[in-house]
């Protein structure tokens, strides 16, 4: 069957397209990519349904980019041509990065703006007088600039893109999206493309497409057992910090990992839980600055980070509560207990792409079905493997249900499997476990909570001015440094072998904090046990008893 399949090289695609195809390691398209490109390609509306980590951005926007070169051999004028909606600004940015990595052979010709970030109108004016051939941005930014008559799309416009557009009415973007259609010609050319088809979809379908083909490539929602391991555990509260403090630290989870929680206070009381232990984590959250969000994605992809503590408030809050009328003011607006931090346009779960997740852990589990799709599909995505751990408390049980029931498969057998692990096993940490948490206050973490925010306010200003002249120095800024409000014990951040259960002192290898990172050169076969002490003997005679370097000086 793979000799059946359709090649980039069979689409008709630009030579230069391809070129940049081949530099991004594409050896073949994904399904998506297959079906959706010709049709895009022949003029057709689309609306496609496919899982997260399908291939969809590439799938509309290599389309788009041969349609934006066809055109530019026939029409010398200079105009905005596409637009691409996104929920989020931290989608927006990578979709920007993609389709710049997608023209990177033809950049003169195809020029793309991402116009979705926190600045200023005035700021992005300069760059919409430019009139770039692909402006990517969210509605209510979009609109925004349409209303400052910094944008015209009226008479220019020949596709609209709609990325994660299940999420669009989620994020309060109905309003915008109805006004938006105002300012858009009759006829243009539409992609919907969406993880999941909802009642929005379907109503956004009414409102943006004309005959359009709907794909729907796969009937799950989410990869196979054999690339997806989905598990659940049943734990309370004071489990779900032991079990994550143990996994962590004995490194029984291993790669990178992605851990969501319920609120932004939740965030900050994992992270000082986990400071503890000398564990390192990144805090991402709607209350911290855009530049900065997306510059820890970046890192993150980088392999700067292991762990990432992120909230998934979107799906918490009601949107309904606070709609957007422009970018500027109405995004900030809501009735929650903290309205000026939080960021209506600010997604983790959602679209942001990732890349080599290992694990997705669930520290609270998600509220809906589409929550969960969204966050476990984090990892496991294209052809790479991916574990999920869902951590279960008695009040969540409904919830659980109800995304067993949406994920079983026609073999009705339930795709979260029981994570056997024996809590009886890591007893032995439970003190610790409960000392961390003592230390973990209320005022602890609200202390933490704004030291944070005005140390990444800081860095947000400086990502935005100087990095851009001293762009190497980027790489020195890190967000995983220890907050500290809370009282941090030195003995927490190692593990006496004693500690470690029988059962698990053939796998375990526990975290020693980030001076391991120096002592990494040797390294030992077999158990890596009590590591920092080994080294001091060696290089340190007066604290050893034992002493053979006199011997082999002697035969010498």
């Amino acid at each position: 069957m793979a000799e059946e399949r359709l090649q980039f090289h069979e689409m008709g695609l630009d030579d230069r397209v391809l070129k940049a195809v081949a530099d991004l390691g594409w050896s073949q398209p994904t399904l998506i990519q297959e079906k959706a490109i010709p049709l895009a390609l022949e003029g057709k509306d689309l609306l496609a349904r496919a899982r997260t980590g399908s291939g969809k951005t590439a799938a509309y926007a290599i389309p788009v980019i041969q349609r934006l070169l066809d055109s530019k051999q026939r029409v010398r004028e200079q105009d905005v041509r596409a637009l691409i909606l996104v929920p989020t600004k931290e989608l927006g940015q990578q979709v920007q990065t993609m389709i710049r990595q997608l023209t990177a052979y033809c950049s003169r010709d195809v020029r793309v703006s991402d116009i979705s970030g926190k600045t200023d109108l005035s700021t992005q004016r300069p760059i919409l007088m430019e009139k770039p051939d692909v402006v990517v941005s969210t509605p209510s930014r979009v609109l925004a600039h349409l209303n400052a008559q910094n944008l015209a799309l009226h008479s220019s416009l020949e596709m609209l893109v709609v990325d994660e557009a299940d999420l669009l009415f989620s994020f309060g973007f109905e309003a915008d999206l109805k006004n938006l259609l105002i300012h858009l010609p009759k006829i243009y050319q539409s992609f919907l493309m969406s993880a999941t088809f909802t009642e929005d979809v379907q109503a956004l379908k009414e409102l943006l497409l004309h005959n359009p083909v709907i794909l729907k490539l796969q009937g799950s929602q989410l990869p196979d057992s054999n690339q997806l391991q989905q598990y659940s555990i049943k734990c309370e509260e004071e489990d779900k910090f032991l079990l994550i403090y143990t996994l962590l630290k004995l490194r029984l989870v291993q790669g990178k990992t992605l851990l969501f929680v319920g609120e932004v206070e939740r965030c900050y009381r994992v992270k000082l839980f986990l400071e503890q232990f000398a564990i390192p984590a990144c805090v991402l959250n709607s209350e911290l600055p855009v530049q900065s969000r997306c510059h820890i994605i970046t890192q993150f992809n980088q392999g700067f980070y292991d762990y990432i503590i992120a909230t998934d408030e979107q799906s918490l809050d009601d949107p309904t509560n606070a709609p957007q009328v422009t970018a500027g003011k109405g995004k900030k607006t809501s009735t929650e207990k903290r309205p000026k931090n939080k960021d209506k346009e600010y997604g983790v779960s959602r679209g942001v792409d990732f890349q080599n997740i290992a694990n997705v852990i669930n520290f609270d589990f998600p509220p809906t079905v589409e929550s969960y799709i969204h966050r476990v599909g984090r990892t496991a995505r294209a052809d790479n493997p991916g574990t999920a751990l869902s951590f279960i408390s008695h009040t969540e049980l409904p919830l659980l249900a109800e995304v067993e029931e949406a994920l079983k498969g026609d073999d009705a057998d339930c795709v979260l499997k029981p994570y056997e692990f024996k809590m009886e096993e890591i007893e032995s940490f439970r003190y610790r476990c409960r000392d961390a948490m003592r230390s973990v206050t209320k005022q602890a973490v609200k202390e933490a909570r704004l030291k944070e925010i005005k140390q990444e306010l800081l860095n947000s200003e400086k990502l935005k001015t100087y990095f851009e002249d001293n762009p190497r120095d980027l790489q020195l800024l890190r967000h995983d440094k220890d907050l500290h409000p809370a009282v941090v014990q030195p003995h927490m951040k190692n593990v006496p072998e004693y500690l470690i259960p029988e059962t698990l002192r053939g796998i375990a290898n526990p975290l020693s904090g980030r001076r391991k990172k120096r002592k990494d050169k040797p390294k030992p076969g077999g158990i890596i046990k009590a590591s920092f002490k080994k080294h001091v003997r060696e290089k340190n005679p007066l604290k050893s008893f034992r002493y053979t370097g006199g011997r082999n000086k002697r035969s010498k």
